[in-house]
């Protein structure tokens, strides 16, 4: 089966900075959605009409990829607005009653970047803002979408939902 909207792509990967730095790899494929919120649309270009078993090299600059570092989504908060045991790597989709900062926005997942007595940081950019990418991607199986896929764009049951977390990503108990 040729890639073409809608149906579901099952990628490994190899991602690495521009300096070869490793920063994720797919052990084991991962079903995403094409067509819809799941891949960035440079990935989703450069398998277009392909099918298993194709390999390619993708270079993502920073505008193709998570953006450009945006300097103006990093600010103070008071840390008495947030609850006890708030700690460095912990992530926030909408923070809590009381943040005065002009910086918060909406669809925006805030990660914790600095814990003090007072007040923490909190940075709105993506982990790999500003950073261009080198993606070593295959493509390992495709399949038509189910109708529920369709429907929602994805084929996790909620892409963009955090959870606060700890900087290990493991869930909070």
């Amino acid at each position: 089966m040729n890639i073409a909207a809608p149906c579901v792509v099952t990628l490994s990967w190899r991602l690495e900075d521009t300096l070869g730095n490793l920063i994720d790899e797919l052990d084991e494929p991962v079903e995403f959605f094409y067509g819809g919120d799941d891949l960035l649309a440079r990935i989703e270009e450069a398998i277009a009409g392909q099918e298993a078993g194709f390999r390619t090299r993708l270079q993502l600059e920073p505008e193709h990829a998570f953006g450009d570092y945006d300097a103006q989504l990093v600010f103070f908060e008071q840390r008495s607005v947030f609850p006890e045991g708030v700690e460095v790597g912990m992530r926030f989709d909408t923070l809590p009653e009381g943040c005065k900062s002009e910086a918060v926005a909406a669809n925006t997942i805030y990660t914790v970047t600095e814990v003090y007595p007072d007040h923490i940081v909190l940075d709105g950019n993506h982990p790999l803002a500003g950073i261009a990418l080198r993606l070593d991607l295959t493509v390992r199986d495709v399949r038509a979408a189910s109708e529920s896929e369709i429907e929602r764009g994805s084929v996790g049951e909620m892409p963009f939902a955090v959870q606060a977390r700890p900087a290990n990503g493991a869930p909070r108990r």
